[in-house]
């Protein structure tokens, strides 16, 4: 087929993040699905369609044929490893599932999955055995990766693992880091004469400085609070999370970031349209994607199916 168009599917859309990704390569969307109804709003706002809602309800049969299936899955732990039930039921009950049914039913040339870096690990790292296993059953060649957002242009460590396949024999290898001088810093995302409304109470902000661990730090600069109250300070944001406290992250540690600054923190484009609340955009940036991790992905999977492709006819 000629990959310079093709069709994907969503899943777990989210805000749209992997989308955006792998449109920047000149794939359509042909059916998108996210079970939250906020992100669903911020989803139609910028990509004029509503997603389908929880995808356990929906039939494979009824989803348009496509040749990549994307989904950045919830990790849920995988509780019936080990039990008695057998190998052909151990990922019922989770959202990977749903995956694997669809890919059985619709056989598309690839996919590409993406979940927290620690899924790797889980369950001294049965969970993913077990996923790896499940999707080199259907006859696919996999290869996966954790990858942080830090090394390919934005300024956040978000280390997540990015998990490819291929229906053929196709021959893949992740993209390499982006030269440093081409990564943004957090001088080019901070916006100048931010409201009020974002920043702290003097009483936190000088708690804030009390704890700082360089009190000397150049600004501007992020910092966490970790689980010991210490306050580190780093040219880089830490990873967005969806459930984190509201002072989780301070920039310069006397305010907190803006809508904008979050999404930019995503690596999303400016003219992204924001139509939630904030703490409902803070949720959904912590669930989302670096779209510039999605993108290299993107351009490399199109490039080894590509060449596949090329060969093939070569061969022939």
């Amino acid at each position: 087929m000629d990959w310079s168009s093709f069709k994907f599917i969503d899943l777990f859309a989210g805000i749209g993040g992997i989308r955006l990704g792998f449109e920047s390569v000149g794939g359509q969307c042909v059916f998108s699905s996210e079970y939250d109804e906020e992100a669903c709003k911020t989803y139609e706002a910028n990509f004029g369609e509503h997603p389908f809602g929880d995808i356990t309800k929906i039939d494979a049969k009824d989803i348009p044929d496509f040749d990549i299936l994307l989904g950045g899955f919830p990790c849920q732990a995988f509780s019936i490893i080990g039990k008695k039930e057998g190998f052909g039921n151990e990922t019922c009950g989770t959202l990977f599932f749903d995956i694997e049914r669809i890919l059985k039913e619709k056989k598309p040339k690839a996919f590409m999955l993406e979940n927290v870096r620690n899924l790797a690990a889980h369950d001294n790292g049965n969970t993913f055995l077990v996923i790896r296993k499940h999707l080199e059953a259907l006859g696919y060649s996999v290869y996966a990766k954790v990858m942080n957002a830090l090394d390919y242009g934005v300024p956040q460590k978000r280390e997540r693992i990015i998990i490819v396949g291929f229906i053929d024999n196709v021959f893949f290898s992740f993209p390499e880091p982006v030269p440093t001088w081409q990564r943004k810093t957090l001088k080019d995302i901070l916006e100048q004469n931010v409201d009020e409304k974002y920043y702290v109470r003097d009483k936190i902000r000088e708690s804030r400085l009390m704890r700082l661990k360089d009190p000397n730090y150049p600004k501007p600069y992020i910092s966490h609070e970790n689980m010991a109250g210490s306050i580190t300070p780093h040219p880089y944001s830490s990873c967005l999370r969806a459930g984190a406290s509201s002072n989780y992250i301070l920039i310069n540690d006397e305010r907190r970031p803006t809508e904008r600054e979050m999404l930019r923190l995503q690596g999303f484009p400016e003219d992204f349209k924001i139509v939630v609340s904030y703490g409902q955009i803070k949720h959904q940036c912590g669930n989302s994607v670096a779209v510039p991790v999605i993108e290299a992905v993107a351009r490399q999977m199109l490039f080894a199916l590509k060449t596949y492709e090329e060969s093939k006819k070569m061969s022939v």
